[in-house]
């Protein structure tokens, strides 16, 4: 190669490299304008609503102790997706990362992949026309016996259009996503540190215990967060299966409602005060969200200390 071509060649790299950093760049300030843009719209259509009457507001008492109760029930509803679909996903994905073989793993890997591309309207009509029906005996049973529980408090919902009934088609609806994403990053811990904990004596399950889990900690967190926000903002499943009414300690008795389900229900109907008053539900959520993610990249940047890089 002549000092010619090989100037000509580094001449192109470095325009290259601009056009390429250029690019990300703009790409970066695009996302951070579009969240800009959605969060004043979200502020100035949310501010009719908040320095409104209270007698204008649903429910007559103003637009706190309306969105209140819906805040509840969405949270209800997301922790009990979390609590049901984390371990489960762990465990498929321990299972699919290090204890299935190769054919059956990567079998295994593409039906859970499968599973998040289902749309969420399926989930929902699943849940309303067949998991209702089918759990409505077990609440009559926690009903009547352990009812002394505040949670399992009677009378149990015929239905069985419940919050506890949505939480169970969310963990569904999450699980694919934890799954995926904690398999890739057990995948990713480093053989070495896998290896040598073998050689010390450790059994499959020492070895996962201490070289593992503790590798993809930043890695899990992250998957359920995820899953959380897909818990938070899911619309059409809530609103299928959720039979909506007052907020009720209760998780097997027909009430409670989620922000994303009120808006759904409510927005094409509504008109006037009631818009602005949604609208500032969703930017109630929107905050939610936002939030969440800000405690996960906390949570995360504490664990990272055990990283593949360190």
């Amino acid at each position: 190669m002549t000092a010619n071509s090989l100037t000509t060649s580094q001449g192109a790299g470095r325009a290259g490299d601009k056009v390429f950093s250029g690019a990300t760049l703009a790409a970066g300030c695009l996302i951070l304008l579009v969240l800009f843009g959605v969060a004043l719209f979200l502020v100035v259509q949310a501010i009719p609503a908040l320095v409104a009457s209270p007698a204008d507001i649903q429910g007559g008492q103003g637009f706190f102790p309306y969105i209140w109760p819906i805040v509840v029930g969405t949270l209800i509803a997301a922790a009990i997706a979390l609590v049901i679909a984390t371990p489960i996903a762990i465990g498929v994905a321990l299972f699919i990362s290090h204890y299935a073989p190769r054919k059956l793993a990567s079998s295994l890997g593409y039906v859970v992949d499968l599973l998040a591309a289902i749309p969420s309207v399926v989930y929902g009509a699943w849940g309303a026309a067949f998991l209702s029906q089918q759990i409505s005996p077990a609440y009559s049973w926690l009903a009547a016996n352990m009812g002394w529980l505040p949670i399992f408090q009677g009378p149990a919902s015929a239905t069985g259009k419940t919050i506890l009934t949505a939480g169970i088609v969310l963990s569904v609806m999450v699980l694919p996503i934890i799954t995926s994403l904690s398999r890739e990053i057990f995948l990713q811990t480093p053989k070495l540190h896998e290896e040598a904990a073998l050689a010390l004596g450790a059994t499959r399950w020492e070895m996962i215990k201490m070289a593992v889990i503790p590798f993809g900690r930043p890695g899990i967190v992250s998957a359920v967060m995820l899953g959380l926000g897909r818990a938070l903002g899911e619309t059409m499943a809530v609103a299928l299966v959720l039979s909506s009414g007052a907020l009720t300690a209760s998780l097997i008795q027909s009430g409670n409602q989620t922000i994303a389900a009120e808006i759904a229900l409510n927005f094409p109907e509504a008109s006037g005060i009631k818009v602005n008053t949604l609208i500032a539900a969703g930017l109630v959520l929107f905050v939610i969200t936002l939030g969440v993610n800000m405690i996960a990249r906390w949570i995360v940047t504490r664990h990272k200390e055990f990283s593949g890089a360190n």
